[in-house]
């Protein structure tokens, strides 16, 4: 006479699920924020480039930019108002080329085949990735931030509301831009391709209406400046902090950044789900 077979064992309650799914994904932010703080090189040498270029462009080409674009003479003030916002989102992009590198190092040293093996919430490494990355990038911007503040940026005009839609699109701006990094990290073979593959990032923005109007740029490269998702973003950021109208440009960003989450969380989660390389 056979026995039995045991019944199985039932799934885990919908709120265990979610439970398991906090947990692990706080437990993966924990290990990517303690990589972050043990080598630091990698993301002070990504912020350096936009505080640099803030400065560069504010005290070498400040006086000249702001009479080239503007209506009357020189005024460095005007200039920084202009810059920031754009320097803003380029340190967002530069934040993320981190991030492509670190998901990059995690597959291809080994340590993802090691989780998968675990009994863990799958998604939860990549969740860590993305939540590590946009805790990364706010502090950046609020670094940046402040060193424009230094040097003389004002934000008088802008209600409380223009700042929190302001903050809004950081985040939203960040998370678009990390799943997109996840996705390159995820693709390439070592950490230096994923650095590479992830240069778009912070050559967008320089071909975007950060340093100059779209209109003051040669009729054949407009619309390479003006399609892209740098220049609505910038335009709808800088149209809040200095309290002036957005026109079009608000719709453009945020469908700009569900766009493009939606195609980097899509894209990440196909590549992830293959066996590991």
């Amino acid at each position: 006479m056979s026995t039995p077979l045991a019944p199985a064992s039932p799934a885990p309650a919908r709120p265990a699920r979610i439970s398991l799914a906090v947990r692990d994904s706080s437990t993966m932010l924990r290990r990517n924020l303690l990589h972050a703080r043990r080598y630091p090189s990698m993301t002070l040498n990504l912020l350096f480039t936009p505080v640099v270029l803030l400065l560069l462009f504010v005290y070498v080409f400040g006086d000249v930019m702001s009479a080239g674009i503007g209506d009357g003479g020189a005024d460095r003030s005007a200039y920084v108002a202009y810059l920031v916002p754009g320097l803003l989102l380029m340190t967002i992009g530069s934040t993320t080329i981190g991030t492509a590198v670190s998901v990059s190092m995690d597959m291809t040293e080994g340590i993802i085949a090691r989780f998968r093996t675990m009994a863990i919430h799958r998604p939860s490494v990549l969740i860590g990735h993305v939540i590590g990355s946009l805790v990364q990038a706010v502090l950046s911007v609020v670094l940046v931030g402040a060193v424009a503040v230094a040097i003389g940026f004002r934000s008088t005009d802008a209600t409380a509301l223009e700042w929190a839609a302001a903050f809004g699109l950081l985040v939203l701006f960040t998370l678009a831009l990390t799943w997109i990094a996840v996705g390159m990290g995820l693709t390439s073979p070592n950490a230096e391709a994923a650095s590479n593959n992830a240069m778009p990032l912070i050559l967008l923005p320089l071909l975007s209406s950060a340093f100059v109007p779209v209109d003051a740029m040669p009729g054949w490269f407009q619309p390479i400046a003006e399609y892209q998702p740098f220049t609505p973003a910038i335009e709808t950021l800088r149209g809040l902090l200095l309290g002036t109208g957005i026109g079009h440009n608000g719709w453009l960003a945020v469908a700009w950044c569900l766009a493009l989450t939606a195609l980097g969380y899509f894209w990440s989660k196909a590549v992830f789900s293959r066996d590991p390389r």
